[in-house]
């Protein structure tokens, strides 16, 4: 029997991943427009310290057409991350200033200013 590429084991791999970056996609989908979060701080939200790497392995991970706001995620200098492939970081930049995001002339956001910051838990 051909081997068949794309079919059941492309989807067993696809529902693989989901679970395992689905504690770092709710806390992603939480994020307000015009706000933004740091890799850092979405592995610290979704129990996984240290982790910052694996949030930025999960936002690449996602989907053409996903509802995860892959764009209000930045790095902890309030940049946007260049990605392989080309183009994406111009996509974001233009994301995040259509949501009111300002950027400063060295091409960061003020933290400070725009940095997500959730209720704590009741």
């Amino acid at each position: 029997m051909p081997r068949r590429f794309g079919g059941e084991s492309a989807h067993r791999r696809r529902a693989e991943t989901l679970n395992r970056f689905s504690p770092i996609y709710a806390v992603a989908a939480r994020i307000p427009r015009g706000r933004v979060a740091t890799y850092g701080q979405i592995a610290r939200l979704a129990n996984l310290p240290g982790q910052a790497r694996l949030v930025g392995y999960a936002m690449a991970a996602l989907e053409d057409g996903s509802r995860i706001p892959w764009h209000r995620v930045v790095n902890a200098k309030g940049g946007v991350s260049l990605r392989s492939g080309g183009g994406m970081d111009a996509v974001q930049r233009l994301r995040l200033e259509r949501e009111g995001v300002r950027f400063d002339r060295r091409g960061s956001i003020d933290l400070a200013r725009f940095r997500w910051r959730p209720r704590a838990a009741r």
